[in-house]
């Protein structure tokens, strides 16, 4: 198995066990050049290429010391393409991304420091950048203005600007990304800066301080997405959570999911302690549960259990026949319909399910188990079809979807 396909099965483990966790922001260091490639050469017999690794290394060190969680490209002197690079940083689904390099010019006489960053302004026609990067613009450069002022102040070199540029590993990725030339290896006293140990490492301090005074945008795979506006009111409002950094809008919504962000919509506990136990009402939508059962693909361990349990007294959920929940299942469109509608009963008391309004979706006719919540949520403005005349009750829905039909139920 390739490094790379070890990285994604690692991804994937800790979002299926940790779903909602705390994360500090993850960071891609790239320490430009290796191997074969040794990049430039200075005056002093220094190569680009282990100059590079040096600050990469110690910018890792200063910034897991305050609490980052840093990623490198290369760790030692070996050779990595920059499609590998950039394929690297987006399968770690990382928020940032630093490429460390020194400089060289033919004059011989350059000196300083200065960011390179992708500027959709800016646009080179040979050289298209990927939507992600067009659209990352403004993030891209802010973290740029951040690294370069930083730098230049802790290891005293030349301020030379920021400059905007196609170069690949700026241009193909999905996260704010820049490329850092610390300081040019032909020029003199640059070179002499380069050489030191301690400079490098004031250099690292200064891109660390930089990359602090920045704050990345929030879920940064949902720029440019049809609901992120949705996603990130209901983020403000404690409704939604990401997967670290990324909201993965166009993912499945799983069962587990969908009870978690239902308990933080309308609240299980108030809702169960106004409920009447089961039998002494007429309506089925105000009967609580009150016996216990358990499923076998639902350990107490589950990240989920105790959200299942309160779903389970307020008589939301049935199993299956093998004696599963399937907390991992996607939840269909006719579903999270047919459950959130009774949720709203719960908490308004009204006492059922309204009548249907004449059907107007093709795919959902009167009879449909479904349908009543489908048209009461379509009626109060709260679920869309896929189409004026499809619903799609059997097809999953979304994360991006599921913020969306939040976003409408409280804003109606």
């Amino acid at each position: 198995m390739t490094l790379l396909k070890r990285l994604v099965l690692l991804t994937f483990i800790l979002t299926i066990a940790f779903p909602y966790q705390a994360f500090a922001y993850k960071i891609v260091l790239d320490a430009g050049h290796g191997g074969s490639d040794p990049g430039a050469l200075g005056l002093n017999g220094l190569k680009e290429k282990d100059v590079n690794l040096d600050i990469t290394q110690k910018l890792r060190d200063e910034l897991t010391k305050r609490g980052y969680e840093v990623v490198l490209t290369r760790t030692d002197d070996t050779y990595w393409s920059l499609a590998e690079r950039v394929n690297f940083t987006d399968a770690l689904q990382a928020d940032l991304f630093v490429s460390v390099h020194a400089n060289s010019h033919p004059n011989g006489t350059t000196r300083g420091s200065m960011v390179l960053y992708y500027d959709n302004d800016y646009p080179q026609e040979d050289y298209p950048a990927s939507d992600k990067m067009k659209q990352l613009t403004p993030y891209s450069k802010d973290l740029a203005q951040h690294v370069l002022d930083s730098l230049v102040s802790a290891a005293g070199t030349k301020n030379l600007g920021l400059v905007p540029s196609a170069v690949y590993v700026a241009r193909m990725g999905s996260i704010p990304s820049i490329l850092v030339e610390t300081a040019f290896l032909n020029q003199s006293s640059d070179a002499a800066l380069l050489a030191s140990d301690a400079v490098r490492a004031k250099m690292a301090v200064g891109i660390a301080n930089g990359i602090a005074g920045y704050a990345p945008p929030l879920f940064t795979d949902t720029l440019g997405h049809w609901a992120r506006e949705s996603i990130m009111r209901m983020k403000n409002k404690g409704i939604i959570d990401g997967i670290n950094n990324q909201y993965q809008p166009d993912r499945a919504l799983k069962r587990a999911e969908f009870l978690t962000l239902m308990d933080r919509a309308f609240s299980f506990d108030k809702l169960a302690a106004a409920c009447t136990p089961s039998g002494t009402v007429t309506s089925a939508v105000y009967s609580c549960q009150t016996a216990d059962q358990t499923y076998k693909d639902l350990p107490a361990s589950y990240w989920a259990s105790p959200v299942f349990a309160k779903a389970q007294q307020l008589n939301l959920l049935q199993g299956y026949a093998d004696g599963t929940i399937r907390p991992e299942q996607p939840i269909t469109r006719g579903e999270v319909a047919y459950l959130f509608d009774r949720l709203i009963q719960l908490s308004t008391k009204s006492g059922g399910q309204s009548p249907a309004p004449k059907a107007t979706f093709d795919d959902v006719p009167a009879d449909l188990w479904s349908a009543k919540a489908i048209y009461a949520l379509k009626q109060k403005g709260i679920i869309n079809g896929i189409t004026d005349t499809s619903f799609k009750p059997e097809q999953t829905m979304t994360r991006a979807e599921m913020a969306a039909l939040l976003d409408r139920y409280f804003t109606k």
